[in-house]
């Protein structure tokens, strides 16, 4: 189930795009603010103690800055589509194979923590939405072919449900899970901070905005 839930909330937002043809990415960024604010509260409310449990407490900060400056390698492929950013030539036509890989490490690591954490794929699928949305305005809009772009899409549904896979089934994963997880807190911090930094555009006040924030952090906490 846990699986399904990961794929279906791609597939379903990239089918909200083909059906009704939402043109305008900024109409999406309270949605994208609320996941940052979620998925934020819930690395730092179920992540974080856990990594430190019977750990090397300098090691795993280690790994957790070694999952930031990953983030941001890989934002140099995806340009910034992790948190609602694509800044591409629309006049391709060619698969986009560094955005697609550059995504896909990213959905993979973000599955190794689902299998031990329940609460935490709930901030992994809030942040999926707004994502996969943002995502299809592109792939649909771009001169990219339709059987490119539900490639695209379906490949990178299944990234996470693959990435949980490994964690939880492939036993050379396991002595390192820690450390693994460790990373992907790094990851979910960048993603998470910058989101919320970039929803106060030219640094003011919106209290929508705010709002959301507040309540994606309260509903992490009472989860």
């Amino acid at each position: 189930m846990k699986y399904l839930l990961l794929v279906l909330a791609v597939l379903l937002s990239f089918g909200f795009v083909v059906l009704f043809k939402p043109k305008n990415k900024a109409n999406f960024k309270l949605l994208l603010a609320f996941s940052g604010a979620f998925l934020l509260a819930l690395t730092l409310f179920e992540l974080f103690p856990k990594a430190y449990v019977n750990s090397n407490a300098k090691i795993i900060g280690v790994f957790i800055m070694l999952g930031i400056l990953l983030q941001i390698f890989l934002e140099f492929f995806s340009k910034g589509a992790e948190h609602g950013h694509i800044h591409m030539n629309e006049e391709k036509t060619l698969f986009p194979w560094l955005l697609f890989v550059s995504l896909s490490v990213h959905a993979f690591l973000e599955g190794f923590p689902v299998q031990e954490n329940d609460t935490i794929m709930y901030g992994i699928l809030v942040h999926k939405v707004p994502i996969a949305i943002i995502l299809g305005i592109f792939l649909l809009g771009s001169k990219i072919r339709m059987v490119y772009a539900l490639l695209f899409i379906g490949l990178f549904a299944l990234m996470t449900p693959l990435g949980s896979f490994f964690a939880t089934n492939v036993d050379f994963v396991s002595p390192y899970l820690s450390y693994i997880n460790a990373v992907v807190i790094g990851v979910f911090l960048h993603i998470s901070t910058v989101i919320l930094f970039e929803s106060s555009e030219g640094h003011t006040f919106n209290i929508r905005k705010l709002l959301v924030i507040v309540l994606g952090i309260v509903i992490a906490y009472l989860l």
